[in-house]
């Protein structure tokens, strides 16, 4: 599509911080009026199309059959490049992205991503045989059993009750959002007891009983009911409650049904919702007789120690409640009002999403990751570790726990079919006629529902008992210590971490110097800088994509060898200390389903002493083509041979690996001085950085400047990557700023010009990500200058609507005045009411199979040949040619004709415009 932008900014100018203002620079004027070339979007893929009028015109998908509501958003690309969030229609099937989101994108290699799995697969052979390269491996040997087991009951009797409030007002949002919630409760305990909240993720809203139709809807329609998607973690509340935590499970149907429209999918909103709940509990505790009965029943909540157990976008939700309760968000963003009366001692996040890849590292965190997520299929919920590290202090444990055989939905039993209220179904995309060999129901290492759920519900335990009650007897279930849960068995569980205990470390990060292997990015979209390639089966959580097609700061060491003995050397831009360590903690990854990949590891200090310190040996996980396997595994090598050699572990510069296998691959993630323990966290005071966006209208003359809304709140400074994206290309310029409050943290001015012609909306988006010192709230924001043009008035005309055969019949597509946009319009052939009909054969065949997609055998009418073609009017022009090509013969026919009209996006007439016939002679 080719548009004329009334929007510039010079974007390398604009990320310069605390500067003054950078020239700006011109926007390209409209086209000039001139003659055109037809263009047709036969080239869009099947299901594609553009529909709509005026402004509301948009990028269409719809999905061979339903889609179901889930937490990974759906996203429309044009080959590596984000084009926007689509919103779903209530068909489930049908996604509309508006035009102005789409930019100056080309239309081509079109196709839907949720979760990182492609939703628009070909259905053909090739995808099948393909399926299956990777064979499965057994699933991994059991691990030693830890000394405590936290998924066995305790010894309180437990209590169960239901609250419903006045629903609450959350800004963007045009309906209320309930206030309802599930409580279970210990019996017999004396004080006050720990809280632990959970949060569902984002599925259906509401079901007709007796059927099998869900919908998206809020609020629910006549004849429909709620899902009541919060009593799905009863297992998990039973548990903690029999161990002596009150456990409250909130409902966010009333969310789900609305965040399509909110720009960060509804992460805000869901903590302001968390907090809103909490603000409950605090006034209870004040004020006990105005509780809930089911909460005077309950042990009076202890604020001071709360638990928050999100699923999925809940996760994100309560991690962003986690921020918010340290770091308060802009007043006009939240939906909750006051101070936080409360203290976040920890988050489990399940499945979650990430979309702003903003963890908050001074709260410890347990990520579950399920190896056969189908929803949020890129396992992104990596980023609660990843993108921890260096950020602040590091003393909070942030933890993967990756569930192999776990689907996204089975950790909530309302999501779980034969045992939810409303239809449920299993996420895992499973295809009948080629069983996934890790995943597929009946596949040796796909957990069963209830096994799944008992291990969720284990490690949430765990999570409490750490972070809650500071049992450090459960820590080697979550740091990658390798322990095992007998109450999780027969589920294999697996864990690696960063933080706690773990001293300065080796990170893949622009300073450090690779030599015998490779620094590679961790999304690139140059195969010669990526970590894996596109072409991959299978994937890693630990490169899950965000905002930009490539990124800088994350990445990793590949080593790639065929034979053994070649040292890969990692060398950081200054010595680390590695003071206090017990061992040397690598987190490290190989290919899928492969077995006895040996690495000797060296260190050697600013001195030149060098020490070996063991050998490591890492197993693949078991892996497909649609798991996201590429996961590493912690392995740990003592330093006591460095301490025998003399080495100063003060001032350690290289790491050495070098392979004893025959040939293989491994990634290196990150390597650690490790210690048992846990220390006490104390969140450091850190700026908040959030951007917001700023929506203007356009104007009929005369240019008008704007900045990109960007608050800095908080205390403190830090150092935050902004992304300015092209709106045309989608390619990122970014510069690394310092921000503090008070200051003006980046500057991005937009000039807007006014005109007279018809166009979409138009936008310049920043993006943020925090580096070190700093939080990140809203991490999206820009400018988005309004159309306020009415859309041209379309006409059709003959040209030349008399020819013989093998003649040109031509029609003129006009406008009533140019746009400064791609105008499309279809046309459709539709039955003649008087005569003969142009048939099949009786029109240029590669004319048939271009516009209709269609063979002229067997002979049919024209009509019924499912003719209906868009035309696309090029940004500046006023009219097009439609042409039908027809071809001469030796047969004798009468007088031919076709009919055609101008159609709405629906191949439905447009109310008042002729329909036109075209008539066609023999040859003389």
């Amino acid at each position: 599509m080719i548009r004329a932008r009334r929007i510039g900014v010079t974007a390398v100018a604009a990320l310069a911080a605390l500067a003054a203002t950078p020239q700006l620079a011109q926007a390209r004027q409209p086209s000039e009026t001139g003659p055109s070339t037809v263009s047709f979007d036969s080239g869009l893929p099947p299901g594609w199309r553009i529909d709509g009028e005026g402004a509301t015109r948009g990028l269409v998908w719809r999905a061979p059959r339903p889609v179901p509501m889930g937490d990974a958003r759906v996203e429309f690309r044009a080959g590596d490049r984000p084009l926007g969030a689509p919103r779903p229609e209530n068909d489930g099937r049908t996604f509309r992205l508006p035009l102005d989101a789409v930019g100056d994108a080309p239309l081509k290699d079109l196709h839907v991503l949720s979760g990182g799995r492609r939703l628009d697969a070909p259905a053909d052979g090739t995808a099948r045989r393909e399926r299956g390269a990777l064979s499965a491996a057994k699933p991994p040997a059991a691990l030693p059993a830890n000394s405590v087991d936290p998924g066995r009951p305790g010894a309180y009797r437990t209590v169960t009750g239901e609250y419903g409030l006045a629903p609450v007002k959350l800004p963007g949002f045009a309906e209320p959002v309930e206030m309802r919630a599930v409580v279970v409760a210990p019996r017999g305990t004396t004080g006050r007891r720990p809280l632990a909240l959970f949060l569902h993720g984002r599925h259906g809203t509401c079901y007709k009983p007796g059927g099998d139709d869900v919908t998206g809807d809020w609020p629910c329609p006549a004849g429909t009911k709620a899902i009541p998607s919060h009593r799905g973690y009863l297992k998990d509340q039973r548990l903690l409650a029999s161990q002596g935590y009150v456990t409250v499970s909130i409902s966010a149907n009333g969310i789900n049904g609305q965040d399509w429209q909110a720009e960060d999918g509804g992460a805000q909103a869901r903590s302001s919702l968390v907090r809103q709940h909490l603000a409950r509990w605090a006034d209870w505790a004040a004020r006990p007789r105005t509780a809930p009965a089911v909460v005077r029943t309950a042990p009076e909540a202890d604020l001071s120690r709360v638990l928050l157990v999100g699923h999925s976008r809940g996760g994100e939700g309560v991690n962003r409640a986690a921020m918010d309760s340290l770091y308060p968000p802009p007043a006009a963003q939240d939906g909750y009002r006051g101070r936080a009366r409360w203290t976040i001692r920890g988050t489990v996040l399940i499945g979650p999403t990430v979309f702003g890849q903003n963890p908050v590292a001074d709260v410890p965190s347990a990520t579950i990751l399920p190896g056969c997520d189908g929803d949020v299929s890129d396992l992104q919920g990596e980023v609660y570790v990843d993108g921890t590290r260096g950020v602040s202090r590091g003393t909070a444990l942030h933890s993967a726990v990756y569930v192999v055989g776990a689907n996204h939905n089975f950790f909530n039993s309302e999501w779980t079919p034969g045992l939810s209220e409303a239809p449920a179904s299993d996420d895992f995309w499973d295809d009948a006629e080629q069983p996934d060999p890790v995943c597929s129901a009946g596949a040796r290492t796909r957990l069963t529902p209830d096994r799944q759920h008992q291990a969720g519900a284990t490690y949430i335990a765990a999570a409490a008992r750490l972070f809650v009650a500071g049992d450090d007897r459960v820590r080697p279930l979550l740091d990658g210590s390798g322990r095992r849960a007998p109450s999780a068995d027969p589920a294999t569980v697996l864990t690696h971490a960063v933080g706690a205990r773990r001293t300065a470390g080796f990170l893949p990060d622009g300073g450090v110097k690779v030599t015998g292997g490779r620094l590679c990015a961790a999304v690139d979209p140059d195969p010669a800088k990526a970590c894996l390639p596109a072409d991959t089966k299978g994937s890693s959580p630990h490169f899950a994509r965000w905002e930009t097609d490539r990124e800088a700061g994350r990445g990793a060491v590949a080593l790639d060898w065929t034979a053994p003995g070649t040292a890969t050397r990692v060398r950081p831009a200054a010595p680390l200390s590695l003071t206090g360590a017990r061992s040397l903690a690598l987190r490290l990854f190989v290919p899928p389903n492969t077995t006895g990949t040996a690495l000797d590891v060296a260190v050697t200090d600013s001195a030149g002493r060098r020490a070996p310190l063991g050998r490591v040996t890492v197993d693949g996980l078991p892996g497909s083509e649609r798991t996201a396997s590429y996961w590493a595994r912690e392995v740990r090598v003592p330093l006591t041979a460095a301490t025998r050699a003399g080495l100063d572990l003060r001032h350690v510069k290289s790491l050495e690996l070098t392979p004893r296998s025959a040939s293989g691959q491994a990634w290196l993630m990150d390597a650690w001085g490790w210690a048992p323990g846990t220390p006490a966290v104390r969140a450091a005071a850190l700026p908040r950085v959030d951007i917001g966006r700023l929506t203007v209208e356009e104007g009929d003359s005369g240019a008008r400047t704007y900045r990109v809304p960007v608050r800095v709140s908080g205390h403190g400074s830090g150092t935050v990557r902004f992304s300015v994206l092209d709106p045309d290309t989608g390619e990122a310029v970014d510069r690394l700023v310092a921000v503090r409050p008070g200051a003006t943290a980046v500057d991005v001015p937009v000039e807007v010009k006014g005109d007279t012609r018809f166009g979409y909306d138009e936008g310049y988006d920043l993006v943020a990500k925090a580096v070190r010192g700093a939080v990140i709230g809203s991490h999206r924001g820009g400018v988005t200058a309004r159309n306020d043009d009415p859309a041209p008035e379309v006409t059709l005309t003959p040209i030349t609507d008399r020819v013989s055969e093998g003649g040109t019949l031509t029609w003129r597509i006009g406008l009533s005045a140019p746009a400064e946009v791609e105008i499309w319009q279809p046309v459709r052939v539709v039955a003649v009411t008087e005569g003969a009909e142009l048939s099949t054969r009786d029109v240029d065949p590669a004319w048939l199979l271009d516009r209709a997609g269609a063979l002229p055998d067997p002979e049919r009418p024209l009509s019924e040949a499912d003719l209906w073609v868009w035309t696309g009017l090029p940004a500046g022009a006023t009219g097009a040619d439609f042409t039908v090509v027809t071809v001469a013969d030796q047969v004798a026919e009468p007088v031919e004709s076709v009919r055609l009209t101008l159609t709405g996006d629906e191949a439905e007439p447009l109310p008042g415009r002729p329909v036109l016939t075209g008539t066609v002679t023999d040859a003389p």
